[in-house]
């Protein structure tokens, strides 16, 4: 029945509608691009060339001729790539690190709360070129600085979600009943911040799909021949005065998608939180 109830109220929840439907555009993208593309990414026509919207190419060619339509599809793959395998390394190194501060408090908060500070001074771009010095560019370069940037990220959220549980009268009680803090973290704590962590993971995946837009447009991130959104950006600024709509189609994807992402966390914050959702 409460399942019932988030779908109903899920349904009248106008942001939450709209970011669902730009993701699923975006998951659509990505599955349909992985089955058939209009024409492989790395076919280059130089003939045809900068070659205006037709039949044959749906959305035109690139300078090098390739099909911007193919390249927009595939280069949704390498968006929820990023995003699901940062976000996914933010959530399992963060989150432990977040509940573990709360459980014991003291110096061992302080530590980590210390080290996450540290890591708040090395973004996802610095951490990019410091890997890339070593390892040169890539996607996994990629996906591995915008991981080590959403650590603290979900460290400290769940830290202060974790410490508002913690204050409850029903972990007080737990503790009264001789429960330990492993425990009580397992079976009271984590179930109440689910719906806080699920948000931001939304949160973290647009700003992944952003970062890593940015990192290929600086040519840090995907390499040719993969496709990527940010690197179609950066061929497209040599070409803004003859084929402006070069830049304006990758814009738009990237736009969509955190913008997506974006609406559907809020909508996902107003209807997990009680206190909202008793009032829709």
């Amino acid at each position: 029945m409460a399942e019932q109830g988030f779908w109903s109220r899920a349904r009248r929840h106008p942001s939450f509608v709209a970011g669902g439907c730009m993701v699923a555009w975006l998951i659509l993208s990505a599955l349909l691009s992985l089955l058939w593309s209009p024409y492989p990414v790395g076919d280059i026509d130089i003939p045809n060339k900068l070659a205006s919207p037709s039949a044959a190419h749906w959305l035109g060619t690139d300078s090098l001729g390739r099909d911007i339509a193919s390249l927009l599809l595939v280069g949704s793959q390498n968006s929820l790539l990023v995003g699901f395998i940062a976000v996914g390394i933010g959530l399992g190194a963060g989150v432990p690190l977040g509940l573990l501060a709360a459980a014991r408090r003291g110096w061992v908060d302080e530590l980590l709360m210390r080290a996450a500070d540290f890591t708040f001074a090395f973004p996802a771009l610095l951490s990019a070129i410091m890997l890339t010095a070593i390892y040169g560019p890539g996607l996994v370069v990629s996906i591995v600085a915008i991981g080590i940037f959403n650590i603290p990220v979900f460290a400290r959220i769940t830290r202060g979600a974790a410490q508002a549980v913690w204050s409850r009268d029903y972990c007080t009680a737990a503790r009264a009943a001789g429960k330990g803090p492993g425990r009580i973290t397992f079976d009271h704590v984590l179930p109440n911040i689910v719906s806080v962590l699920i948000v931001q993971a939304t949160i973290q995946f647009a700003i992944a799909i952003l970062a890593e837009a940015a990192l290929s447009y600086l040519g840090l991130g995907t390499q040719p021949p993969q496709a990527s959104w940010g690197r179609m950006l950066n061929e497209a600024q040599s070409q803004m005065f003859q084929a402006p709509l070069l830049a304006v189609y990758p814009g738009v994807a990237i736009a969509l998608a955190v913008l997506g992402l974006n609406l559907m966390g809020d909508g996902l914050r107003d209807l997990l939180d009680p206190r909202l959702a008793r009032q829709r």
